[in-house]
C-alpha cells in the first residue's frame, strides 16, 4: 500500500503493533502520528490535525470525518477511497507528522533536526 510507504519514508518512523495486528501504528520517537486500519471494507488512516484546519477538512471532503477512536478535536479519519487526491493526502500526512514532532521535547526535536534537517521534519511548515 502506498500511503504506508509514505509514513515510512518519514525520518524515524517506526511500524508497531501494540494493539494486535490492527490498526498499525506509524510513530516518531515513541509518539503516534498515524494508524493504518480497515473500518469494514474500508482502508483509513488516522492523523493529527490542527483543530481549525480538520474542520474545514472535513467540511471538505466527505471522506474526512472526526478521528476513530482519537480525540476528535486533535485527529481525523480520512477514508482511502480515493476520492482525497493524493497530494492532499500526503499534505495531511506531513502535517501530522509536523505536529507530532513540534510536540517534541526539545532535546528530542534538536536531535531529529541536526540528523535530518528542519525542511525534512517540518517540510512547507519549517
Amino acid at each position: 500500500m502506498q500511503i504506508q510507504q509514505w509514513l515510512m519514508a518519514k525520518p524515524e518512523a517506526q511500524l508497531d503493533y501494540p494493539f494486535g495486528p490492527d490498526p498499525a501504528v506509524f510513530k516518531v520517537q515513541g509518539k503516534i502520528f498515524a494508524l493504518l486500519f480497515r473500518q469494514g471494507d474500508t482502508d483509513c488512516v488516522n492523523l493529527k490535525c490542527d483543530p481549525q484546519q480538520a474542520i474545514g477538512l472535513r467540511d471538505l471532503f466527505a471522506a474526512v470525518t472526526p478521528g476513530y477512536h482519537m480525540n476528535k478535536r486533535h485527529w481525523n479519519t480520512v477514508k482511502l477511497d480515493g476520492s482525497v487526491p493524493d497530494g492532499e493526502l500526503q499534505r495531511m500526512l506531513d502535517h501530522s507528522y509536523t505536529l507530532v514532532v513540534r510536540g517534541l521535547r526539545l532535546a528530542q526535536r534538536r536531535g531529529l533536526e541536526a540528523r535530518y534537517g528542519r525542511s525534512a521534519l517540518y517540510g512547507s511548515e519549517a
